[in-house]
């Protein structure tokens, strides 16, 4: 990474280190990513290899970006099902452009949708760290869920009985882990939370998108928040393509059901 620049303008350099970052440096005739010159990246580095460099500051191994690249690609899109699916297509017919229609859907990733990758990500957190004091894992994920919220971020789905992601994932998990590429440890406690939940019930509560992709990412050493992140930028991908095929009908101001079905008004202590 170059020094600090200073010139007439900014001749203390107090400006450049206001503003200063390790991520990035330009200047005329340059451009370094991670003190990487961007034209050494270019043809060389896939995406998520890049994704990987521009948080961590380092290329991952082939199999670590395999590993990563899978979880991208799980969890690019569910449909209008998903608020923010709904709402990129419902933007995207506003007049706003493509841009606009993607920061809506994206603004609506919160902590009920979008947010449970990093919720699960310091769910399995809290049960390693008991098992590092001490508990056997089977009661560590026992205590950690009876303190937890009702319904568990990363298990269970309101669409699916079984995620149909949730099996290829974890294979790759469990082939990485035998591979020596990542440790294990929060695959271990995800399928022990699994195993908890399903003691006593006829139908399991299997893992779903969020709680595979949260084991991916803090396996491969993301923080929880990372996990949102993450996710962030693999729905992105399903929001851009929505609003694009909605762009393409050209309908205007599309509401959120059909003009011939009329809300219901509420009444109230009904």
């Amino acid at each position: 990474m170059s020094e600090t620049p200073r010139n007439e303008i900014d001749p203390t350099g107090q400006v450049a280190a206001w503003w200063g970052t390790a991520v990035s440096h330009m200047e005329p005739g340059v451009i370094e990513l991670r003190g990487r010159p961007v034209q050494d990246l270019i043809g060389s580095t896939g995406l998520t290899s890049m994704i990987w460099l521009m948080l961590r500051g380092e290329t991952p191994s082939p199999a670590q970006a395999a590993l990563l690249e899978a979880a991208l690609v799980a969890a690019v899109d569910h449909g209008p099902q998903a608020p923010s699916i709904a709402i990129a297509r419902m933007a995207a017919t506003c007049g706003i452009g493509l841009n606009g229609a993607v920061a809506s859907a994206v603004n609506t990733l919160g902590d009920h949708h979008g947010g449970a990758g990093e919720q699960c990500v310091e769910l399995l957190d809290r049960i390693l760290e008991r098992e590092t004091a001490g508990l056997d894992l089977a009661t560590a994920a026992a205590q950690v869920i009876a303190e937890g919220p009702r319904y568990l971020p990363g298990f269970g789905h309101r669409f699916h009985p079984r995620d149909p992601r949730r099996d290829p994932l974890l294979a790759l998990v469990e082939q990485a882990v035998h591979d020596g590429v990542v440790p294990g440890h929060h695959l271990r406690a995800g399928l022990a939370v699994e195993a908890h939940l399903a003691r006593g019930r006829s139908k399991p509560i299997p893992m779903n998108i969020d709680g595979c992709t949260a084991i991916i990412y803090a396996e491969l050493g993301f923080p929880a928040p990372l996990a949102r992140g993450l996710f962030v930028l693999s729905r992105s991908i399903g929001i851009l393509a929505h609003a694009w095929e909605e762009t393409t009908q050209g309908r205007r101001n599309k509401g959120p059901i059909p003009r011939s079905i009329l809300p219901a008004t509420d009444v109230p202590n009904r």
